[in-house]
């Protein structure tokens, strides 16, 4: 096992097209670290240059405590899972992985034993005599997680390894890659472009965008403290709703207001966050959490609450996804522009896209037996401690404690 550290990596292409800008991340001794972005945001050029497979342009990467900068990939004692499997057809299960180790010369005995524990270890015992193509697409995945761990590396990398597999499958699979990095304790670098995947797996997640690093930290506190809007909007699913607000201080506490609707901004949120106060009689980017609405009738009691008419329902058994538009333009910013255009290059179209010129759509996820239905008049309860505000300039989140870390990281002005 080993610490991987990335100080200041660079990676630059012909013409100056710069894919990884000043990376500068660090992964501890068996901890399980998610790279997360939108496509192009240079997360799998990061994990080849770790592996060995791209040149560093800049900055020092060392594993184990020995900068690898200019070692081979077999010198590096990581073993590397990718996206297609990587099989070789004519091998059975056991010959391909056992193929690396004869490679290196290891003893017979040794490698069928190390086979045999990987295989027990993975459910492969019964498929061993098979050949790739006798195989779903899952067992062959974990045919070269197998590959990979009779290995016994300092490290593994895995590039997006279940994007292949079907929706069902995948939650199974993460399922195994967590209990197995539990069970081997090795230190993971994993590349995903699904946040779902990068929550649920990850010890810690670091979220990239155009090259550069924009936040990491653990899951949960991804999600409850973005330190931009662009990972509050890529962090989240259904995502973070926004819109520009005039904000207002009233004794202690204060208010904001938005497309007709006041909402209270209690004072514990103005103590919690460094700052606030100041953009009072100014306006600032509200965000607000689809998870933090809920149907009047069963919301808390002193959650304020506003008025909205359904114009979609999605039906999702334990609870309603309910898309509403609100009376105001979408939020201009890079940052959601960004999250718009990946948003209509993937899988989901989400609140960030305009449903009218002058309206944007915004999601509330509320409990099943609010029976919401497309054109239902609705009163939402907001819970107004979870609130979320943002300089309208920088996008940077207001009073968050690594606001002047980020802002130096992605060369803003402080919030």
């Amino acid at each position: 096992m080993a610490r991987i550290v990335l100080d200041g990596i660079d990676k630059i292409y012909s013409g100056g097209v710069k894919a990884v800008d000043g990376l500068s991340l660090d992964v501890q001794d068996g901890e399980f670290m998610v790279l997360v972005g939108p496509s192009g945001c240079g997360k799998s050029t990061a994990l080849r240059m770790i592996a060995g497979l791209e040149d560093i342009s800049g900055g020092t990467l060392t594993i184990g405590e020995r900068v690898v900068n200019d070692l081979a990939p077999k010198d590096r004692d990581i073993a590397m899972v990718f996206q297609n499997y990587a099989l070789y057809p004519h091998m059975t299960v056991e010959q391909n992985m056992a193929f690396g180790l004869q490679l290196r010369g290891t003893a017979k005995a040794e490698i069928k034993k190390r086979v045999a524990d990987a295989a027990k270890m993975l459910g492969l015992e019964p498929y061993l005599s098979r050949k790739p193509a006798a195989l779903s697409g899952g067992q062959r995945q974990r045919v070269a997680m197998g590959r990979a761990i009779v290995r016994e590396p300092q490290a593994f990398l895995m590039d997006e390894p279940l994007s292949n597999l079907d929706a069902k499958l995948r939650v199974s699979m993460r399922a195994s890659l967590s209990q197995l990095h539990k069970r081997l304790g090795v230190t993971t670098i994993y590349v995903t472009h699904d946040q779902i995947e990068a929550m649920t797996l990850g010890d810690r997640v670091a979220v990239l965008r155009d090259g550069k690093l924009q936040q990491v930290d653990t899951p949960q506190h991804l999600f409850e403290y973005p330190v931009n809007l662009f990972v509050a909007g890529f962090i989240g699913s259904p995502s973070m709703n926004f819109a520009t607000a005039k904000l207002s201080r009233d004794g202690d506490g204060g208010f904001v207001e938005f497309a007709g609707f006041v909402l209270p901004v209690p004072a514990s949120t103005f103590a919690a966050r460094p700052g606030l106060a100041q953009y009072a009689g100014g306006e600032i980017i509200l965000g607000v959490r689809p998870s933090d609405f809920e149907d009047a009738d069963h919301a808390k009691p002193e959650w304020p609450r506003v008025s909205v008419t359904a114009s979609v329902t999605e039906e999702l058994g334990s609870e309603i996804n309910v898309i509403f538009p609100i009376d105001a333009a979408p939020v201009v910013h890079k940052d959601t522009t960004d999250l718009a255009s990946d948003a209509a290059d993937g899988e989901e179209a989400d609140a960030a896209l305009p449903l009218l010129e002058d309206k944007t759509l915004w999601t509330a996820r509320v409990n099943a037996r609010s029976h919401a239905r497309p054109g239902d008049a609705l009163e939402l309860g907001i819970d107004c401690q979870r609130l979320h505000f943002f300089d309208p300039a920088t996008g940077l989140a207001i009073g968050h404690p690594d606001a002047a870390a980020a802002a130096a990281r992605l060369g803003v002005a402080k919030v």
